[in-house]
């Protein structure tokens, strides 16, 4: 039987969403071993001078324990 953990992790980009969860995970698997999924719980964005700056994200990252 696995034991799986959820964690939640907020990421950013200057380009998307998708880079941002992108950026998220590939940080995330540095100090994470066995990540099995993501769900992107949410998006925002930053707005500057009437435009999108930024694009946030956050995830709730699952990975096995044990």
């Amino acid at each position: 039987m696995a034991v799986m953990k959820v964690i939640e992790i907020l990421s950013n980009s200057p380009k998307s969403w998708e880079d941002a969860t992108s950026k998220g995970i590939r940080k995330a698997s540095k100090s994470i071993n066995n990540i099995k999924s993501a769900f992107v719980q949410s998006q925002s964005v930053v707005v500057k001078s009437g435009k999108v700056s930024e694009f946030r994200v956050n995830l709730k990252v699952t990975f096995e324990v044990g």
